[in-house]
C-alpha cells in the first residue's frame, strides 16, 4: 500500500564506525602476473554526503531554537533536490519509492532470506568439492586465482574441472565478502564461456546482499544468457545505485516489463536522445521492451555502418529473434560461439556451428551434442551440410557394417574447419567410437578412436584397444595414462618409439607424454630422467605457480589445486602448455585424490599436443 504523505523528520543521522584487528600480513605468494587486490577507493571529501558530521534538518513548521532562526525548505529524504511534476511523471513507481526514502534493502521476509555462508549449485552429494576448502586459504590469493584467470583453457577437461569447482557451494575464505567470493566465481564463469552456471552461481545470493563486484557478475551474466528481465529484480532493489549506461538502460527495460510499458519507453526515448548507447543498442532495446504491455512498437533494426560486437548488443538481438550479421561475427571472438552453442532462441544449424567450437572448450558435453545434432536430424527444413551431418551422425551409430560406421565417423572429423573443430567432432562421436570393435581393421583409425572415448570419460571402452593398439603409438601412449596401474608397461624402448614416430611440432606430444607419466608416478624415475633430458626438458623445475599448487595438494586441498590448475592451463591452444606446469598440475591432482581428472587431462594432451 502506497503511503500517502512523506513526513519529513529533523532526526540526526548516527555514523558508527566499525573497527577490526589488524594482523601483519603474511608474505605474498601469489605467482607471477597474479594481479594485486585494487586499493579501497578513496572517500571524496568534496561530495555532499561525505562530510563526517551528523546532518540534522529542521522539522517544517516546527518551533525555532530562537528568534530569528530561518526555516529551510525541505529536502528529499536522498538529499536530492525535488524533481519537476514531469519528472515526476515519468517516473515508475519503484523510481518513486527509492526516490522518498521508501524502498527496503530486502523485499523479502526474514524467514525467506538465504545465507551467504555457503553459496554454489553443487553440493558434496551433487558433485561438488568440500565446501570448507578454502575458508582457511589467504583471500588475496584465492581472489588472484579467480581474478587473473581470463577463462580460456587449453585444456578440455581442465575447463570442466574448474566449472565444477567454481559452482561448489563453498564457504568464503576468512577475511573476503562472501558476496564478492561469489562474483568473482561467477565472473570467471561468464568469461570462460558457462552463462547458465553463472547465472545460476547469482541467483543463490539474495538481492539484497549484493555489492558492487557482485551486481556487475550479475549483469555479465543476465547479458550472457540473453535473460535481460533477469536482472529487474535486482534493479528493483538497488535502484538507482549505479548511473551507468547499461545499468541505466536495462533499468528502463525493467520499468517497462513490470507494469509501466508507457513510462518506460519514455525513459527509453529519453535515454536515446541523450545517446547514452549507440543507436543500434538503443533501437534493440527498445525493440525488447516493446514487447510488453500494450507499448508495443514497430522498430526497425539496420546494421548499416555498424561496428564490432558487445554482450548486451549481442544479448537483445538473440533475445528479439535475429541474429547479428555475419560481418560483425567474424571478428567477435570466441566467446560468442560459446554462448550461441547453449542459447535456444537460435537456429539449429547456428548452434551447431558454434558447437564446432564449444565442445571443444568443455562447454558442450557428447550427449548435448548427440541432442544437438538429433534435433537438426528430425527437422525436415534443415538442408545442406548440416543435414548430411546429422546423417553421418546416425550412420555411425546404427550403420550395417562397422567400416559403414568408421566411414562415417571418419567424415565427421575430416569436415572440420580446424584442429578445434576436429576435436570437438570427437567429442560427438564419442559413443560411436565406443560402439567399434576393437579391431586390427581399424588400427590406423585407434589414435582417433581412443581420443575420442576419451572426451566423454569413457576409459573402460578405450581400454578394450591396449592389447590391439602398437606399443609406442598414439593409442598406446593414451592408454598408458588411463590404464589401471600394472596393466601397460612403459619402458624405455617404448618411450624411443613414440619419440620416433612424434611428428608434433618440437616432439611437444612426446613431452607431454613424459610430464603425464611423470605426474601420475606410472614411470621409473631413472628412465623418466633420461627421457626428459633427451628433449631437453626438466618437469620437476620449480616456480613461484608451481610451488603455490604444491603446497596445496600437500594439504590435500581439492579446490585450491583446482583453481591454480586453472591458472596454469590458460591459453588458447596446447602450444601455450609447457611440460612443467602440465606435470605439476597431473602430480597435484593425482595427490589430492582426483586421480581421474588427471589421467584425462595427461592424456588429452597428449591426443592434442
Amino acid at each position: 500500500m502506497r503511503r500517502a504523505g512523506l513526513l519529513i523528520a529533523g532526526t540526526a543521522l548516527a555514523l558508527t564506525s566499525v573497527w577490526a584487528a589488524a594482523q601483519d600480513s603474511p608474505e605474498s605468494l601469489l605467482p607471477p602476473g597474479f594481479e594485486k587486490p585494487k586499493p579501497a577507493p578513496k572517500t571524496d571529501t568534496s561530495a555532499p554526503n561525505a562530510t563526517s558530521s551528523p546532518v540534522v534538518q529542521p522539522i517544517p513548521g516546527g518551533s525555532s531554537s530562537g528568534a530569528g532562526t530561518v526555516t529551510r525548505a525541505p529536502t528529499l529524504p536522498s538529499g536530492a533536490r525535488i524533481p519537476t511534476l514531469r519528472e515526476l511523471e515519468a517516473m515508475t513507481p519503484d523510481q518513486l519509492d527509492e526516490l522518498l526514502g521508501l524502498k527496503p534493502k530486502f523485499d523479502m521476509p526474514g524467514a525467506a532470506r538465504r545465507s551467504v555462508t555457503r553459496v554454489g549449485v553443487l553440493s558434496g552429494a551433487e558433485g561438488g568439492l568440500p565446501s570448507q576448502s578454502v575458508a582457511r586459504q589467504p583471500a588475496n590469493l584465492v581472489r588472484a586465482a579467480l581474478d587473473g584467470n581470463k577463462g580460456v583453457l587449453v585444456s578440455r577437461w581442465g575447463h570442466i574441472l574448474l566449472r565444477r569447482a567454481l559452482a561448489s557451494r563453498l564457504d568464503a575464505p576468512a577475511g573476503m565478502n562472501p558476496a564478492d567470493f561469489a562474483a568473482s566465481r561467477a565472473a570467471l564463469l561468464v568469461r570462460m564461456g558457462e552463462g547458465e552456471a553463472a547465472r545460476a552461481l547469482v541467483q543463490d545470493v539474495d538481492a539484497g546482499n549484493y555489492t558492487p563486484a557482485m551486481t556487475q557478475a550479475a549483469m555479465d551474466a543476465y547479458a550472457a544468457t540473453a535473460d535481460i528481465t533477469g536482472m529487474c529484480p535486482v534493479i528493483a532493489v538497488h535502484g538507482g545505485v549505479r548511473k551507468d549506461a547499461d545499468w541505466r538502460v536495462i533499468r528502463s527495460v525493467c520499468a517497462a516489463f513490470q507494469g509501466d510499458g508507457a513510462a518506460g519507453m519514455a525513459q527509453l526515448g529519453q535515454l536515446e536522445r541523450g545517446g547514452v548507447w549507440p543507436r543500434i543498442d538503443m533501437l534493440l532495446a527498445r525493440k525488447y521492451a516493446g514487447a510488453a504491455g500494450k507499448s508495443r512498437q514497430a522498430v526497425k533494426i539496420e546494421w548499416d555502418n555498424v561496428e564490432g560486437m558487445t554482450p548486451w548488443r549481442y544479448a537483445l538481438t538473440t533475445a528479439v529473434g535475429l541474429e547479428p550479421p555475419a560481418n560483425l561475427m567474424r571478428d567477435a571472438g570466441p566467446r560468442y560461439s560459446l554462448i550461441a552453442a547453449t542459447a535456444p532462441m537460435l537456429p539449429l544449424p547456428s548452434r551447431a556451428t558454434a558447437a564446432d567450437l564449444a565442445a571443444g572448450f568443455g562447454v558442450l558435453s557428447s550427449a548435448a551434442m548427440v541432442d544437438l545434432y538429433s534435433q537438426i536430424y528430425a527437422q525436415d527444413d534443415i538442408t545442406g551440410d548440416w543435414a548430411d551431418r546429422a546423417d553421418s551422425l546416425r550412420t555411425a551409430y546404427t550403420g550395417a557394417t562397422p567400416q559403414d560406421r568408421m566411414t562415417a565417423i571418419r567424415s565427421l572429423w575430416d569436415t572440420g574447419s580446424d584442429s578445434r573443430a576436429r576435436y570437438s567432432r570427437q567429442v560427438l562421436t564419442a559413443y560411436a567410437a565406443a560402439r567399434m570393435p576393437a579391431d586390427g581393421a581399424f588400427a590406423q583409425d585407434s589414435g582417433d578412436l581412443v581420443a575420442s572415448m576419451l572426451t566423454a570419460g569413457l576409459d573402460r571402452n578405450a581400454l578394450r584397444w591396449l592389447p590391439q593398439a602398437q606399443k609406442g603409438g598414439l593409442a598406446w601412449g593414451q592408454l598408458v595414462l588411463v590404464a589401471p596401474n600394472g596393466q601397460a608397461a612403459v619402458d624405455r624402448g617404448a618411450l624411443d618409439d613414440f619419440y620416433d614416430g612424434d611428428t608434433s611440432e618440437a616432439h611437444r606430444k612426446s613431452r607431454f607424454l613424459i610430464a603425464g607419466l611423470a605426474g601420475l608416478g606410472r614411470v621409473d624415475a631413472g628412465v623418466a630422467r633420461d627421457f626428459a633430458a633427451k628433449l631437453g626438458i626438466d618437469p620437476g623445475r620449480q616456480t613461484r605457480w608451481t610451488t603455490l599448487i604444491d603446497q596445496a595438494a600437500a594439504v590435500d586441498n581439492k579446490t585450491l589445486v583446482a583453481f591454480l590448475a586453472g591458472v596454469g592451463m590458460q591459453g588458447d591452444g596446447w602450444d601455450k602448455m609447457t611440460s612443467v606446469n602440465l606435470f605439476h598440475i597431473v602430480s597435484a591432482l593425482n595427490r589430492v585424490g582426483m586421480t581421474a581428472e588427471a589421467q584425462m587431462i595427461a592424456a588429452e594432451a597428449v591426443a592434442r599436443g
